[in-house]
């Protein structure tokens, strides 16, 4: 019994070991296979669940406590309140790993086990964008791993986490064969599946970009108490900053910037402010280029929006896009815990999410602006691909995280979507990470981090939409069709015990 809580929490460890900070990559292959083999060895369900909530919780606490740090400091709560609150969210979502722990040792004495198992891990982890908090997933380790990056464009990060998955089931039931005498024959047959990834498709190649984006990345502190004199102090030194005779190029010569990009930043910048609009307008028609900027807009009945407003070199506003998909806690508070706690944003209310995915014209090229924490939704960000998109901007503000490793797993999630959209990433921040990502997630240039800077940064325009764009969570579907018969096949015995 020991020995199997200790099994769940060497799998928890390594699972954390994977991201950022740390970036051992190389064990994501065998990361689950000790919390899998300690399913095997226990037969009591209750017992399984156990060893994965603690797992669960131990996993989350891992590699998301700089949230308490995130409340504490800017949510207006003590340090008491925030530990309570992120101990809350850590208990909350183990659950979905004890579910794991719990089916998978039944289906791991399946004739399915191998694939059953992969694609229960698959079903669970696509099931976080449901239940509050999507982050990092299995996949997402592979950003630097070239050959299982082969199917993000295929299957999205889901294909991926199933073969990482796979592998240490099949490591975990050769374990239990050899040295415990339990589990179904060996399955290692599932491992020849691996190979076959020479036989897909290589990601693109690496390319220098062609198309100049001036990205300004600020460096303001959130918790800057705003006056109108120093928001025009402020607006005049980016102003500045964007309209650098050294960052623009030269139209005549074909250098010149084609994009002027703002981040999501927490200065109040109102899209129907008549002051911003203009200071908008000036650096449009000044850089002879769009602009592109984190605002805030108004919905309907008032409430704030969180949106990217992009301005036509004419100085005419193009289009604006209202982020969908909200922040908990930084952008609205769930119900109940406005007693608690007030959200991270200063602005007045509650967020509102937007309705539309929104793809905008720039000479004569389509491109996609999300926002933020929108980059952990797959199945979301394809959207402004399929939409047209030949070009994607992601504004954001991981000023939020401080000095944590959020703002790198952050980045690492925004380089799977590349990688699954096959499309170039303009990345704009406050204050880091900004960069720009290439079609195969590669990082090919970043900003210093904490300074207040711009540059240009290069990326290019592509079309052609890739399997997983075209055809959506196709694969995860297929991983619930497999998932529910391994199940059926655990479950079939005690049905029918003859």
């Amino acid at each position: 019994m020991i020995l199997n809580w200790i099994l769940s929490l060497v799998s928890a460890a390594l699972l954390v070991l994977l991201y950022p900070r740390f970036n051992y990559v190389w064990l994501a292959p065998v990361a689950l296979t000790p919390m899998l083999i300690a399913c095997v060895r226990e037969r009591d369900w209750k017992w399984r669940a156990a060893f994965g909530y603690a797992a669960g919780i131990v996993y989350w606490f891992g590699i998301c406590n700089w949230i308490e740090w995130t409340l504490a400091h800017h949510a207006g709560i003590s340090d008491f309140v925030a530990w309570f609150l992120f101990a809350l969210f850590c208990l909350a979502k183990a659950a979905q790993m004890a579910a794991f722990a719990a089916a998978a040792g039944p289906i791991l004495r399946t004739p399915l086990a191998v694939p059953g198992v992969a694609a229960l891990w698959v079903v669970l982890e696509w099931t976080h964008s449901f239940t509050g908090f999507e982050w990092l997933n299995l996949g997402n380790a592979a950003s630097d791993l070239s050959l299982p990056l082969r199917l993000a464009p295929i299957t999205g990060v889901w294909g991926i986490s199933f073969l990482f998955a796979m592998i240490a089931a099949a490591l975990a039931l050769i374990v239990t064969r050899r040295l415990f005498r339990t589990g179904p024959p060996l399955q290692t047959a599932w491992l020849l599946l691996v190979p076959l990834l020479w036989l897909l498709p290589d990601i693109p190649r690496y390319a220098r970009g062609n198309t100049p984006a001036v990205v300004v990345q600020p460096d303001l502190d959130d918790e800057t108490e705003w006056t109108q004199d120093l928001l025009r102090r402020t607006e005049e030194r980016l102003t500045a900053l964007s309209l650098s005779p050294l960052l623009l190029g030269n139209v005549a010569e074909g250098t010149a910037a084609q994009v002027v990009v703002w981040p999501e930043a927490p200065a109040p910048f109102y899209a129907d402010d008549p002051g911003f609009l203009a200071m908008a307008s000036c650096i449009a028609k000044s850089a002879h280029a769009a602009f592109l900027s984190g605002v805030v807009g108004r919905a309907a009945g008032g409430e704030p929006l969180n949106s990217a407003l992009l301005v036509g070199p004419e100085g005419n506003v193009v289009s604006r896009y209202d982020k969908v998909n909200l922040v908990p806690f930084g952008e609205f508070v769930p119900w109940p815990f406005g007693l608690l706690t007030r959200k991270v944003s200063k602005e007045a209310g509650d967020f509102v999410p937007g309705h539309n995915v929104v793809v905008s014209s720039l000479d004569g090229h389509r491109i996609g602006a999300f926002i933020c924490y929108e980059s952990v939704f797959p199945g979301y960000i394809r959207r402004f691909t399929a939409s047209g998109a030949e070009a994607l901007f992601n504004l954001s503000n991981d000023g939020w995280f401080g000095r944590s490793a959020a703002r790198y797993q952050h980045l690492l999630i925004v380089r799977m979507r590349a990688a699954e959209n096959a499309r170039w990433i303009v990345r704009a921040t406050n204050d880091g990470i900004t960069a720009v990502i290439d079609p195969a997630g590669r990082l090919l240039r970043k900003f210093e981090d904490y300074r207040e800077v711009a540059g240009r940064l290069q990326f290019r325009y592509r079309d052609g939409l890739t399997p997983y764009v075209r055809f959506g969570d196709w694969f995860v579907a297929l991983c619930a069709l497999v998932a529910a018969a391994a199940g059926w096949l655990a479950i079939r015995p005690r049905m029918h015990p003859e």
